[in-house]
C-alpha cells in the first residue's frame, strides 16, 4: 500500500524507526520527499535503514529523560513528529510487578510525553504549524488477556493525545492517536504464530486479518498532511472492525 502525500521541504522525527510500523512510516516519508529524522536503539538497522532511505540516523532511548534532552534540544524546528517507540510486556494483571509496569508506562507514555515536549517548543518558538501522531493501540480501546500494563499505557497515551490537542491547537499543531490492532512487524509474526492464539484473534477482526505495516504507516501519513488539517484529537482504530464489537 503507498500512501501519495507530498512532505517536500517538510521535517518530520520519526521515533521508533528501526523495525514494523516506524520503519514502514520512514520509508513512506522519505519516498514522499521529507527529511527524517529516524531515531530508535538499534544502531545497526538505522545505518541500514538510513542506507536505504536516505533518512538520518539518530540513536536514541525514550526511557532515558536525558538523553532525549540531549538529543532533541538543539536541533530546528520539525514540522511533524511521530511516536511510535513503544515495548510490550505481556502478562495477567496478578502478575504484574511494579517494575515491569514502570518499564512499559516509561517507554510508551513518559517517553511519548518527553520527546513530544522538546518537538512542540521548537515548533511553537518558530512558529510553525505541525502535526503529532502518536502510534497507540487497539489495546488502547478494548480489554485484552495479559494486557494491563500495555493496555494502560496506551490508554494514558491517548489521554496525553487529547491533552496536547487542546494545549498545542491554538499554535496550530494537530496532535492525533492512531490505534492498530495486531500488526505483522517481525516480532509479531513469530508471536502470533501458535493458531491457538492467532485464530481466535483473527476470527475477532471482521476482516478476518491483522494488519500490515504499510497499513497503518498509510494513516499516519495522512494525519501528517495537509489532508487532516482539521483533524485534531482523533483516536484512530486501524483495527478491521475489531473494536467495532
Amino acid at each position: 500500500m503507498n500512501a501519495t502525500f507530498d512532505f517536500s521541504g517538510r521535517s518530520i522525527l520519526v521515533t521508533g524507526a528501526s523495525s514494523g510500523i516506524g520503519r514502514a512510516t520512514v520509508e513512506a516519508l522519505c519516498a514522499s520527499g521529507a527529511s527524517v529524522v529516524a531515531a530508535a536503539r538499534n544502531v545497526n538497522e538505522l545505518a541500514r535503514l538510513a542506507e536505504e532511505t536516505g533518512c538520518e540516523p539518530m540513536m536514541l532511548d525514550v526511557s532515558n529523560e536525558s538523553a532525549i534532552d540531549d538529543a532533541l534540544s538543539s536541533l530546528d524546528a520539525f514540522d511533524g513528529l511521530v511516536n511510535c517507540a513503544g515495548i510490550a510486556l505481556l502478562e495477567r494483571g496478578v502478575d504484574t510487578t511494579g517494575a515491569s509496569f514502570d518499564r512499559v508506562m516509561g517507554v510508551n507514555t513518559r517517553g511519548a510525553v518527553l520527546v513530544a515536549k522538546h518537538v512542540a517548543r521548537g515548533m511553537i518558538d518558530a512558529k510553525r504549524a505541525g502535526s503529532i501522531v502518536n502510534v497507540s493501540s487497539q489495546a488502547a480501546l478494548v480489554a485484552l488477556d495479559d494486557h494491563l500494563s500495555y493496555s494502560a499505557s496506551k490508554a494514558a497515551l491517548d489521554a496525553v493525545t487529547r491533552a496536547l490537542c487542546i494545549e498545542l491547537g491554538p499554535y496550530g499543531i494537530r496532535v492525533n492517536s492512531v490505534n492498530p490492532t495486531v500488526t505483522l512487524t517481525p516480532m509479531a509474526v513469530q508471536a502470533w504464530s501458535d493458531p491457538v492464539k492467532r485464530d481466535p484473534a483473527l476470527k475477532a477482526i471482521p476482516l478476518h486479518r491483522f494488519a500490515e505495516s504499510a497499513e497503518v504507516a498509510a494513516p499516519i501519513m495522512f494525519l501528517l498532511s495537509d489532508a487532516a488539517s482539521m483533524i485534531s484529537g482523533v483516536c484512530l482504530p486501524i483495527d478491521g472492525g475489531y473494536t467495532a464489537r
